[in-house]
Formats: C-alpha cells, sequence, structure tokens
C-alpha cells in the first residue's frame, strides 16, 4: 500500500504551538490584513496580488525569533528593508516611515498575539513591539530616544514590583531576548515566559522552500544531507532518506511516478569521484535517468514532494533544541508551489499537501498561480485566501 495514502488517525495535538494568524498591518502590498492561517493554507490570487509579499513577511517573523538581526532578518524581501514600506505611507516630519506586522501563536498558553513596528527610514530599527496573553500585555517595548540604539522595555512580573522596565536593542526581536531576562520567579514572569516561549518554537519551526532546478542538477557532497530550501543537495539527501525510511521513500517513489515522465521504479543514488553522488530515477528495464536530465516543472515536484514526505531532521530547520520534536509543528512555506509544474503534477502535489498536513506531520503555507489556483478550492482541508 502507498505510505502517503494509506489511512491514518489525524494527528492535532493541543500542546504544538502553531502560527494561526499573520497580521501585515502595513507590509508593501498590505493594510489592515488578517489572513487566518490552518493547516494547509493557500495564498492565490493574480501576479502582484501580494501573494509573495505574505509568505517574506513570515519569514522576517521567524527569523527574528530566531535571533537574527533585523537587517539580516529581512534579507529573504526583496526590495530590502525600504520595500516593506507601503508604497502610499507618507513621511512623519523627522522623515521616517516604515512597517507594521505581527502574527497569533495558539498553543498550551492559549492564543498569545505579537505586533513589531519596524522603522526602515532614514535607520533601520525596530521602534516598537507587544506581546499580549491571557488578557494582558505582557511585553511592550516603544522608541524614546532616536539618538541611542535602543527601545525602552517594560514586561509583566506580577510580584514586588508588577512591571520590570529595561533597555533592548533596537536591532532584534524582544521576545526572543525574554528567556534570558526574566528569571521566572513569579506567576507573572512565568506567564511572561511561557508566551515567549510559544511564539519562539512556533516562529521558528519553519522550512522555506523554493527549489532551484539548475543548482538541483549539479551533483552533490556525500555527506551533505540537511536539505537545504533550495534544494542544492537533494542529490545526498535522497541518499539518506532511502536509508534511514524505506516506507516514506517508497512513498516518494509512489509520488515520482505519478508527476514524471515514463515509468518510475525507483530513486536511487550513484557515487562519484571526489565524494559526490548525483540521483537518479530507476527506469525498470530502461536506463535509469539521471536527475539533471529531468525538466524544471520534474525537478521542483520532486523535491517538494520530499520535504512533504520527510521532516525537520533532514530538513535545514533551526527548532528550538531544547524542546522536544514531539511538541513543536514543522511549517513549510512554499511560495509559487505549482511553479513550473503541469496540472497533472500540482493536482498530485496539492493532494499530497493534503494528506500530510491533514496527519499532522507538517503545515504548509504556500502561494499558488494558474490551474492550481482555479483547482485548490477541491482540495480536502485547505483555507484558500483570495488576493
Amino acid at each position: 500500500m502507498d505510505a502517503s495514502r494509506a489511512p491514518m488517525a489525524v494527528i492535532a495535538p493541543p500542546h504544538r504551538p502553531a502560527v494561526t494568524e499573520l497580521r501585515l498591518s502595513a507590509f508593501k502590498s498590505h493594510r489592515n490584513a488578517v489572513y487566518p492561517l490552518a493547516p494547509l493554507t493557500l495564498f492565490r490570487g493574480a501576479s502582484g496580488s501580494g501573494k509573495s509579499n505574505a509568505l517574506q513577511a513570515y519569514q522576517v517573523l521567524a527569523r527574528l525569533a530566531g535571533g537574527e538581526p533585523l537587517h539580516t532578518a529581512l534579507a529573504p524581501v526583496t526590495g530590502g528593508p525600504a520595500a516593506c514600506v507601503p508604497q502610499q505611507a507618507r513621511p512623519d516630519a523627522q522623515g521616517r516611515r516604515g512597517f507594521r506586522i505581527g502574527c497569533t501563536v495558539t498553543g498550551p498558553a492559549g492564543p498569545v498575539r505579537l505586533d513589531l513596528a519596524v522603522q526602515a527610514e532614514p535607520e533601520l530599527r525596530v521602534v516598537g513591539e507587544r506581546l499580549t496573553g491571557a488578557g494582558r500585555t505582557l511585553l511592550s517595548t516603544a522608541l524614546r530616544d532616536p539618538g541611542l540604539p535602543r527601545v525602552e522595555a517594560a514586561w509583566h512580573t506580577a510580584g514586588a514590583v508588577p512591571v520590570t522596565r529595561a533597555p533592548l536593542p533596537d536591532d532584534r526581536l524582544g521576545t526572543a531576548l525574554l528567556p534570558l531576562r526574566v528569571a521566572g520567579k513569579t506567576a507573572g514572569q512565568r506567564l511572561v515566559l511561557e508566551a515567549a516561549e510559544q511564539m519562539l518554537i512556533a516562529l521558528r519551526s519553519v522550512f522555506a522552500c523554493d527549489p532551484e532546478p539548475e543548482l538541483m542538477r549539479a551533483p552533490a557532497e556525500a555527506r551533505d544531507t540537511r536539505l537545504r530550501g533550495v534544494c542544492d543537495n537533494v542529490a545526498a539527501v535522497l541518499g539518506r532518506t532511502r536509508q534511514e525510511c524505506a516506507t516514506r521513500h517508497a512513498a516518494l517513489v509512489t509520488a515520482a511516478a505519478a508527476g514524471c515522465r515514463g515509468p518510475v521504479q525507483g530513486l536511487t543514488v550513484q557515487a562519484l569521484d571526489g565524494g559526490r553522488v548525483r540521483a537518479v530515477l530507476a527506469r525498470g528495464a530502461g536506463a535509469p535517468t539521471p536527475l539533471d536530465r529531468l525538466g524544471d516543472g520534474e525537478l521542483r515536484y520532486l523535491a517538494l514532494c520530499l520535504v512533504l514526505l520527510t521532516g525537520p531532521e533532514v530538513l535545514a530547520v533551526d527548532q528550538a533544541a531544547e524542546v522536544l520534536p514531539a511538541r513543536q509543528a514543522l511549517t513549510v512555506l512554499a511560495d509559487g508551489l505549482d511553479r513550473c509544474l503541469d496540472d497533472g503534477q500540482s493536482r498530485e502535489l496539492l493532494a499530497l499537501a493534503a494528506r500530510m498536513c491533514e496527519r499532522g506531520h507538517i503545515r504548509l503555507v504556500g502561494t499558488v498561480g494558474g490551474e492550481a489556483a482555479r483547482s485548490v478550492a477541491g482540495v480536502p482541508g485547505a483555507a484558500v485566501v483570495d488576493l
């Protein structure tokens, strides 16, 4: 039986924090936008409607939660920090312009909200942050002195002193710094830590995936077995998954047979000189086909199927090491999920995504266009966001 189609109980444990809402109050083409996020969420719309912008904002929040400074967290954003500011936004008297993004994470601590205000011009800095949960403000920051590289922070204490105040750097997410600053001695401090940790666990469990076929065609170092977002080391990763999990690898072969031209009876790896490997499609009685001979659509399809059928131990994801994997939900961000794919490949990929998300194996937030955009309404369990 195809392992990816076998019936299985839905796994949706409430102890796995997950981002359930993305807010783009003022980001690129989005104003006052609130997008609920299900286990499988697909943004669809015409070119230029803001599909990619939504995923870029999500990725910025994820990178900030991982401790990156603001300027590197904004690296995935096309056009850089200035492009994040809505085009119609006017500078204030001091020439300042910025953007505002946020999200809600649902988990054991209940719904926890994070809202972030960033100044992009004339210099890049965080100017305000608010973390709320359990009906109260748990952390707030504000820029008091533009001449200093810091914000003034206040977090809930509920002890002898109801609020603790201290400066925080203006290029970091304050929520990510709370576990280092809060002792956890009072009930209020523990509430702050629980909310902050829930937010960070959910945001850090993100794998942004955009396979680049030209890079996938090159051989890979055999020991390079954690898949990167561009999937340039897919050959080495296929060798690893073939050895470590026969069931999932068999499911991947079945998916490959449904989305690649000609018969596919296996996915194998051939050793090359210098410790490198290349992946090939086994064709039964016919000659095997190296991945470098496949079309762009076939390569993207294979890479995305691999991501959906594997997990964070194989993907290059920097999840919270101190939290058990069973308490974390991996979220795949896939901009242009159907890019280069034909209609059949899109249908197969979306059906696989629906099955994996239903099981609780992963969460997926993607963008679609073309034929896939017209057919996503029929994908079981998919939440469609029209832009």
